[in-house]
């Protein structure tokens, strides 16, 4: 069992920056994949970035790429995605979650943890 804890959300100006964490409980985290992704009111939950179990292979989201880092420190059992030029689209609900595979996972059905999302709020 893995739990997994968001934090770092918030309100910020288009343009702006923010780092979300997601620390994850138990010590098998480094057998995880790790994804971020995000759901707007009234869409589909959609991939942001997902993480291999080593941080040596990401991939992201077309929206999102050149402006998003997923990382994780597997000693610290946390992921990161630092977000960066964030604009007003990037408004969501962020989940991270966590799934048994060796290799990057970009499906959220593949997914097995779940964590209960953090507000981010990108105003024009």
């Amino acid at each position: 069992q893995v739990q997994l804890v968001e934090s770092g959300g918030g309100l910020v100006q288009a343009g702006g920056s923010l780092r979300l964490s997601c620390a994850a409980s138990g010590r098998t985290f480094s057998s995880y994949a790790m994804g971020w992704f995000r759901q707007a009111p009234g869409k589909e939950r959609d991939f942001v970035a997902g993480i291999n179990w080593s941080g040596g292979s990401t991939y992201y989201a077309d929206s999102v790429k050149g402006r998003f880092t997923i990382s994780r420190d597997n000693a610290k059992n946390t992921v990161y995605l630092q977000m960066n030029s964030l604009k007003p689209e990037d408004t969501a609900v962020y989940y991270c979650a966590a799934g048994f595979s060796l290799v990057v996972i970009t499906t959220a059905p593949k997914y097995d943890y779940w964590g209960q999302g953090t507000q981010v709020t990108v105003s024009s």
